[in-house]
């Protein structure tokens, strides 16, 4: 079955945006920015889409794309094109982020042997991944082209890759090869996440360093119901979406749909509904969608659809609907993380980096 929500979209028009996707896929099987090039965060966004609209050709294909740019370090080139890197820096985010992908998989299609098949790539990109922890335990969000890693971390790309660890050992397990060294690093990132904010580079007029710390599942409960009310008013637009940054009257849908998942995770089902309506407004009737829309000049900015925007729109209506076996992968995310002792990261996408 393809997701659906009632009175907003069909399973057909899923479809169609699944599709919107898979017609700007590369013949290696990239999924590129508007702008040309490609990196594995965005990437798996997509790949993760067109699983859940039932597109598995396209999405295995992608993967494949994966395992031939993966380095011998576990990372990705930030930016490909053409097969080339044109930023040869390696995000940690962008390497958790594999994880997520291979696991909603599993979750969707239950085909444990290719799970199997993409397990040697996850486990050297979250090795990666831990490799640039530090003694506190938030994790650096880059080692650069000459191998160092960067001097700061950022609090959004640091949520999406504690995502990313959890998924990872939640695969780990599913495959019979633990990795407790990941528990323990998602351990420790998830305390930062809730109990330091001073780890984590200034990023606050990016509504993603508002809603990530829940999407990603660091924050549940009251506190992450708190910290979504405090900032509402901020960031929320009225029958438009939300602002990419706090002081553009600008609204973006991929960050609205990251919002109707994170919302969706806490069960506040109302307010994601009615944001997922919202949004509507982006979509192109070729069942793709605009980045964003800037609401005083009345004119989309950028002047450009992008495939991680129809991306989020399918994996919201998917969260929304509950079709999929990877319908919960964002609201499971926080399943490990209440009551845990503590032991003691273009447009707003720009916040992770």
């Amino acid at each position: 079955m393809i997701p659906a929500v009632p009175g907003v979209l069909t399973a057909a028009q899923v479809r169609r945006t699944a599709e919107s996707i898979a017609a700007i896929q590369d013949a290696e099987g990239g999924v590129p920015w508007p702008e040309g090039h490609i990196d594995a965060w965005n990437h798996v966004e997509c790949l993760m889409a067109m699983t859940a609209a039932g597109l598995r050709e396209p999405a295995r294909k992608g993967y494949s794309w994966l395992v031939r740019h993966q380095r011998p370090d576990g990372s990705w080139p930030m930016k490909l094109k053409d097969g080339v890197a044109v930023e040869a820096g390696g995000e940690s985010n962008h390497a958790a982020y594999v994880a997520v992908g291979v696991w909603h998989d599993l979750l969707v299609t239950g085909e444990e042997d290719f799970a199997r098949q993409m397990w040697p790539m996850v486990a050297l990109a979250l090795d990666y991944v831990v490799g640039l922890q530090t003694r506190r335990g938030e994790i650096v969000w880059e080692r650069d082209a000459h191998g160092v890693p960067a001097s700061y971390a950022l609090l959004t790309g640091c949520s999406s890759t504690y995502h990313g660890l959890r998924c990872g050992v939640a695969l780990a397990e599913r495959l019979g090869d633990p990795r407790p060294e990941w528990e323990l690093a998602a351990d420790h990132l998830g305390h930062v996440l809730r109990e330091h904010p001073e780890a984590f580079a200034d990023k606050s007029r990016f509504s993603m360093d508002w809603y990530y710390p829940v999407l990603g599942g660091a924050l549940r409960g009251p506190t992450a119901h708190q910290r979504i009310d405090e900032e509402w008013d901020v960031f929320v637009t009225p029958e438009l979406g939300i602002l990419c940054v706090s002081d553009q009257p600008w609204v973006t849908g991929a960050e609205s749909c990251e919002l109707v998942l994170a919302l969706d995770a806490l069960g506040d089902r109302n307010r994601a509904l009615n944001l997922f309506a919202d949004m509507q407004h982006l979509r192109h009737e070729d069942g793709s969608y605009w980045t964003g829309w800037q609401f005083v000049n009345e004119k989309h900015f950028p002047n450009e659809r992008s495939a991680y925007t129809a991306a989020a729109v399918i994996l919201a209506a998917d969260a929304l609907s509950g079709t999929t076996g990877g319908s919960a992968v964002f609201r499971d995310a926080g399943a490990y993380t209440a009551d845990r002792a503590p032991l003691g990261c273009g447009c707003a996408r720009m916040a992770r980096r």
